[in-house]
C-alpha cells in the first residue's frame, strides 16, 4: 500500500481471523462499514501532525516519503506501523521518537511505533532517482 491514507482505511476495525480470510458475522460487518467523522478527523489530524518529522538526510516529511504504512487507533493506546528509508537508518531512533510524540499530542493516550521489515521504495512517494 503506498498512500498513507489508503492505509488508514485499509486497516481492519476488528482483527479477529482478518488475515485468515474468514468472513465476519453480519453485525460486525456492518460495524465496519459504517464511516466515523470524528475517528477519520483523528486520522488526518496525526498525518497533519507526522508533517513536521522530516528525514534530516532526504529533507523530506514522512509522509511525503511514504513510511507511515498503517495508524491503528484504540481507545487507550495506538499504533504507527512505519518502514525506514534504509534498514540502518542512523536517524532511525530520533524519527522514531518523533512520530510517538507528534501522535500522542493528537491522541493524548500512549503511541506504538513498530518498524516494518519491507524494504522502502523511493517510487512510493514518487520519486525517481
Amino acid at each position: 500500500m503506498n498512500d498513507p491514507i489508503a492505509a488508514i482505511e485499509a486497516a481492519p476495525a476488528d482483527t479477529t481471523n482478518a488475515t485468515a480470510g474468514v468472513t465476519p458475522a453480519a453485525p460486525a460487518a456492518e460495524e465496519a462499514a459504517v464511516f466515523d467523522p470524528g475517528r477519520r478527523a483523528t486520522e488526518l489530524a496525526i498525518l497533519d501532525a507526522l508533517r513536521s518529522v522530516v528525514d534530516p538526510e532526504l529533507g523530506m516529511d514522512v509522509i511525503e516519503l511514504a513510511l507511515i504504512r498503517q495508524i491503528i487507533i484504540g481507545n487507550e493506546s495506538s499504533e504507527i506501523k512505519m518502514v525506514l528509508t534504509t534498514p540502518f537508518c542512523p536517524y532511525a531512533g530520533s524519527m522514531v521518537q518523533q512520530i510517538k510524540d507528534q501522535a500522542e499530542s493528537v491522541l493524548e493516550h500512549p503511541v506504538k511505533v513498530t518498524l516494518l521489515a519491507e524494504r522502502w521504495d523511493p517510487r512510493e512517494a514518487g520519486l525517481m532517482w
